[in-house]
């Protein structure tokens, strides 16, 4: 095997390639990444391969000799990183690799590529979006899901698709993250759902390439939850799959209250660095205490002998005054979710949940992000 390839480009596709890699791989073998090159194509085919999450990349290249090799990806990672300004070349000779770029010279050992396993085939795409709007809806909901593995459930981001519309939902039973957004499906009445790790998606929506569309695939399994299912996702000529968790999701839409007593409508940037300010002073697991009227909103912590702080905003309220308590982090999560410069907030009772959301553009819309949050209960 013997390619020439842009430095730049070959960087960029191992490094991308190299995020599927497991930190503390149960095999040796599973550190290890594939280069593939066919006599009949000038592409370089990467991959790496955990039986949970997969990733595939193509690199435009010069092939001389075709060819397929395994090596350490961490280490082929770091040495594309710092290679010179000059084009690879990369010789792949029995039990060695060498590297070869400007002045620089690198061997490799290869592992045994007959034990490497089989990547997973893609399965049918389901629709495509914006990569933009999608990694930014998985931005929104992800902090809400919980990183306790013992309730696998909880850690997932359920993503659920029917018609045009597809919904990622997230919870760690203290909060629930939701969002809605458009997108394009294969055919008109798609439906579908995936519990999807959330950590995984959340480095699968970081690595898509902005101003570009990614495709959704949803294996057969994986509706309604049974069986092992699969989902991939395609963007830029790179592919990732990943397991799905085998579990139902909650059924999250009764938690939200259908009424409110009390509504406040206040700027979202000013409240998010007043409540930062104000939380200085809370010591861990110490609620910044939030006091509605009329025109006001009061944000309060610290108190007794201990450091306080307090500052007042302007707010819209509707309402009998209201009281209530967060968990500054909690707070500041479902705020840096709104891209509305409005944020809304909707109360029961000071100790029932309470809803954030943006405010809608048009009178009578529904918010595209909404996240329930429960208060905490403070003398």
């Amino acid at each position: 095997m013997r390619f020439r390839a842009d430095r730049d480009s070959l960087a960029e596709a191992v490094a991308w390639t190299a995020r599927a890699l497991p930190a503390r791989p149960p095999m040796p073998v599973l550190a290890g990444m594939r280069l593939e090159c066919s006599a009949d194509s000038s592409a370089l085919r990467l991959s790496g391969f955990d039986y949970e999450v997969s990733a595939r990349a193509e690199v435009e290249v010069e092939v001389d000799e075709p060819g397929a090799v395994l090596v350490s990806g961490r280490l082929l990672s770091e040495i594309a990183r710092n290679l010179p300004d000059a084009p690879v070349d990369f010789h792949a000779d029995g039990a060695r690799v060498l590297v070869t770029c400007g002045s620089a010279r690198f061997t490799l050992l290869t592992l045994p590529i007959e034990d490497y396993p089989a990547l997973p085939a893609m399965p049918q795409v389901s629709g495509s979006l914006s990569a933009d709007s999608f990694a930014r809806a998985v931005r929104q909901v992800s902090p809400a899901a919980s990183r306790d593995d013992t309730l696998p459930m909880l850690t997932g981001i359920d993503v659920t698709f029917s018609g045009d519309s597809l919904t990622l939902a997230a919870t760690d039973r203290y909060r629930i993250a939701v969002r809605r957004l458009w997108w394009k499906p294969e055919t008109p009445d798609a439906q579908g759902s995936a519990l999807v790790p959330a950590r995984t998606l959340h480095e699968i929506a970081r690595s898509l390439t902005g101003g570009s569309n990614v495709d959704i695939a949803l294996s057969a399994a994986a509706p309604g939850g049974s069986g092992e299912g699969m989902i991939g996702f395609e963007n830029s000529g790179r592919r990732t799959t990943t397991r799905l968790i085998d579990s139902d999701f909650i059924k999250y839409e009764s938690r939200f209250p259908q009424e409110s007593a009390a509504r406040a409508e206040v700027a979202t940037a000013p409240l998010m660095e007043a409540v930062k300010r104000v939380a200085l002073v809370a010591d861990r697991n110490t609620p910044v205490r939030l006091s509605f009227s009329e025109r006001e909103i009061v944000l309060e912590a610290g108190s007794g002998d201990d450091a306080q702080a307090a500052e007042a905003l302007d707010v819209d309220f509707r309402g009998e005054p209201m009281r209530v308590a967060f968990s500054p982090d909690y707070l500041l999560d479902g705020l840096g979710g709104l891209h509305s410069e409005r944020a809304r907030l909707d109360f029961t009772q000071p100790t029932k949940p309470v809803v954030l959301s943006d405010v809608p553009a048009g009178e009578g819309e529904e918010p595209e992000f909404r996240y329930l949050v429960m208060p905490l209960r403070v003398s």
